[in-house]
């Protein structure tokens, strides 16, 4: 008796094992994410600064509200083409905590390039209460953590570009939690973000056009310089290293012919 109940427990023990491992290795739902052209792709991609400086006003006039960057600094928007005097004016159009002072005490103060983008709330805990419970996500590599073999594949461009173009009604039948978001190319097809851009939604300062497809382009080019603000100068050393092979290449095969044309 006392064997078969060993015996029992170690195929319950197997099964629920089983089970785990085919839960686990169960494949998530892939959605088809549109493929987009970018200036930034290929060996000699490189950033549209007009584009992606409309894609920071876009963050900073609608995205910011909820979103951080924590690991952008105003003086940052340099690599893009702000001035210094453009830098200093939109650093210091928000009030950060610093301190302590000689009294011990912290104080508000306005932004210095120096300082890194103003997060919209406090801590983790606001956030959630401001947004029913989600936690909105830090931006400054959500392209890079949105992109590669885990997502298909496509650029994490591609993917906010997707995220913010694809908000619709739901399906007939389709069941829609209370306070979430129907969006065809988010996994599960239920968001909480409601949808933040719309046509006409920012101005653009070059008077470039602003329907919803527009914004979210550019705002997408931007999050993709934020996660890859190198990408160019990565660009331009592996083209270097290209031609520095290349002539190394040809050099050494002419001293090989040398070397052993005397021999026969």
């Amino acid at each position: 008796m006392k064997k078969r109940s060993i015996l029992l427990n170690g195929m319950a023990l197997v099964t629920a094992v089983v089970a785990v491992l085919f839960i686990a290795a169960a494949p998530h739902e892939e959605v088809d994410i549109p493929k987009e052209t970018w200036s930034f792709q290929g060996f000699f991609g490189k950033f549209d600064q007009a584009q992606v400086k409309r894609g920071f006003q876009v963050y900073k006039d609608v995205c910011s509200a909820c979103h951080a960057m924590n690991l952008m600094s105003y003086r940052n928007l340099a690599q893009i083409g702000f001035s210094e005097d453009e830098i200093k004016e939109i650093a210091a159009s928000v009030q950060v905590t610093d301190g302590p002072n000689d009294a011990g005490d912290m104080f508000e103060r306005a932004g210095k390039p120096s300082d890194t983008f103003k997060p919209p709330f406090a801590n983790e805990q606001a956030a959630r209460a401001a947004n029913n419970g989600a936690l909105p996500p830090d931006l400054s590599l959500i392209a890079r953590s949105r992109a590669g073999k885990g997502f298909a594949g496509y650029e994490g461009a591609d993917y906010i570009h997707a995220i913010l173009t694809g908000y619709k009604e739901p399906p007939a039948g389709f069941q829609l939690q209370d306070g979430m978001n129907y969006n065809e190319y988010f996994r599960g097809h239920q968001i909480a973000m409601p949808q933040p851009l719309s046509d006409g939604a920012v101005t653009f300062a070059d008077g470039a056009p602003n329907t919803l497809e527009d914004e979210s382009r550019d705002v997408a080019a931007f999050l993709s310089w934020a996660g890859e603000p190198n990408l160019e100068a990565r660009h331009l050393t592996g083209l270097k290293a290209v031609l520095f092979l290349v002539v190394f290449t040809l050099l050494f095969y002419a001293v090989k012919r040398k070397v052993w044309s005397k021999i026969h």
